[in-house]
């Protein structure tokens, strides 16, 4: 599993990376429920932040509908640019869209399933 990091900075050897990934990776599976999620990403990002991961996050499921890139920029606003950003990562990527999308349309109560169909 490859993760790509934006920001480079001098490394301390104190505290890998890879070592600063994992416990994040470990503190966001600690949460317990949506309102923890939440609390937790708006003490961890700033409102723009958040808003790119919304953005991300909410076109993934028309991009699996088979949706062009021009509707689900009318239906989303969403940048053309972002929503083929996720797509690539969809396709190409660690899995991880596409293990948290499956995980998510499971828990998805009947009456909004029976919509989206």
């Amino acid at each position: 599993m490859h993760y790509y990091i934006m920001k480079r900075r001098s490394h301390d050897p104190e505290t890998p990376d890879e070592s600063a990934e994992l416990s994040l990776c470990e503190a966001l599976l600690s949460l317990k429920n949506a309102g923890e999620m939440r609390a937790f990403l708006s003490d961890l990002c700033t409102p723009a932040e958040l808003e790119v991961l919304v953005d991300r996050w909410r076109v993934v499921p028309y991009l699996q509908e088979g949706l062009s890139y021009r509707e689900i920029h009318e239906r989303t606003a969403v940048s053309i640019t972002t929503i083929g950003r996720v797509a690539r990562y969809l396709n190409q990527g660690s899995g991880g869209y596409l293990a948290a999308a499956a995980r998510a349309a499971r828990q998805l109560p009947a009456a909004a399933k029976k919509d989206r169909a």
